[in-house]
């Protein structure tokens, strides 16, 4: 269980063909964890949330909303699209039998990354694409799998 959570607003990784962002995320600490977690909005989190829990090496998926200011919101507030929080989606899960990058692949193939603020029929903020990654190492493949992305995109269109 995660004793504190403090989100950072800065915006580090954006532009692009993809409009997804990249966005640091900083956690207490976790005792004695053998998993590790990621974090990812994308859209509906119950949309989310199936791809990842059939997922082997997915310990748990948790949902909620994260990279807003405001402090324990309600779905109505953050449907209001006020909040600057998305829905999204926390997944648990064992080194030893997924790596991140792995679960940024599963990531990647259930999102649209090309359409801002909306995800297939929801629109709107708190709908948005983001990784939220917990250390320097997440950062790292986050940013790598995204410009990976983004060469895929512009040979397609090309």
């Amino acid at each position: 269980m995660l004793e504190k959570t403090e989100f950072l607003t800065s915006l580090l990784v954006c532009g692009g063909a993809l409009s997804v962002v990249l966005l640091g995320f900083v956690s207490g600490s976790a005792g004695e964890r053998t998993t590790q977690l990621a974090t990812f909005a994308g859209g509906c989190f119950w949309c989310m949330e199936p791809a990842f829990d059939k997922t082997q090496g997915v310990v748990s998926t948790t949902v909620g909303y994260t990279g807003g200011k405001t402090e324990n919101p309600s779905y109505e507030e953050v449907c209001s699209g006020t909040t600057g929080h998305a829905e999204s989606i926390q997944v648990e899960f064992d080194p030893g039998k997924i790596t991140y990058e792995q679960l940024l692949d599963v990531f990647w193939k259930n999102i649209d990354p090309t359409t801002p603020n909306r995800q297939f029929c929801d629109v709107g903020t708190q709908y948005r694409t983001a990784v939220f990654y917990h250390n320097d190492e997440q950062k790292r493949v986050a940013e790598k799998t995204k410009k990976e992305v983004e060469q895929r995109l512009e040979q397609a269109s090309a």
